[in-house]
């Protein structure tokens, strides 16, 4: 996982100030609208929305934009219909891939996923291929001193909490995650991301051959209009990991 979230830092980094960020934007609100439409407007009563209502604040979304979706996917407002659909398959190295789309259109997004895949050293699979590799968990990271956080983090109901050099991540069963938030919020800790994800059960170690290629599968993924988020079992040793950030 820490590879995997290291590269999305960096990128929501660069993100802040080039032009992806209109359609970053663009994707938090279709998932705002997905999530309030299958459970519901309120945020306090339907967590996978009160986690996209989060992960949009987090990325600076206007607060009048996230409050527009809801009233779209609640029926107060026109919306599209989305579906919700997913894809496995793999890329260079053996690393396994899960992709999440939001979709007015399956026949497009599985016709630009397959080719995303075979443009980059990847192959799309068949369902039930990947998904084994990967778990359900809720992943909040946080500034702060790593005993802070774990006295916090832990005495709420956390699984795990990990130093990665750029931060503190914590690791939540899916229905603590808020739980888990707010009791390092209450604690002074400043939290920067929280969201649901997919972690990896196991990773895999690439290269500094393959590296790259695996990288630029999940950022063409992650570019398509459908795509609302990507997924995948890698490690990359930190000195890779530095050269392809400075790139």
């Amino acid at each position: 996982m820490s590879g995997h979230s290291k590269w999305a830092t960096i990128k929501r980094k660069k993100a802040a100030t080039d032009s992806k960020r209109g359609k970053l934007f663009a994707k938090l609100i279709r998932a705002i609208e997905v999530s309030a439409r299958q459970g519901g407007g309120d945020v306090n009563a339907n967590a996978t929305l009160a986690a996209a209502v989060a992960k949009a604040r987090a990325s600076a979304v206007p607060i009048d934009n996230i409050e527009r979706a809801i009233q779209r996917a609640t029926g107060e407002a026109d919306t599209a219909n989305y579906d919700e659909v997913w894809y496995e398959g793999y890329a260079a190295g053996g690393v396994g891939v899960m992709v999440q789309a939001l979709t007015d259109n399956r026949n497009r997004a599985a016709s630009d996923i397959r080719a995303t895949f075979t443009r980059n050293h990847g192959s799309l699979g068949e369902p039930g291929s990947v998904g084994y590799l990967f778990e359900k968990k809720g992943y909040i990271e946080v500034d702060g001193s790593e005993d802070d956080v774990l006295l916090a983090a832990l005495d709420a109901g956390a699984e795990d909490v990990r130093d990665t050099g750029e931060g503190i991540e914590v690791i939540t069963a899916p229905t603590d995650l808020f739980a888990v938030q707010r009791a390092l919020v209450a604690s002074g800790l400043t939290v920067t991301t929280t969201e649901l994800t997919q972690m990896p059960r196991t990773t895999v170690a690439i290269d500094a051959g393959n590296a790259g290629k695996v990288l630029r599968l999940v950022d063409a993924l992650e570019d398509l209009e459908d795509v609302q988020a990507v997924y995948a079992n890698y490690e990359v040793p930190d000195d890779v990991m530095a050269a392809l950030a400075a790139e």
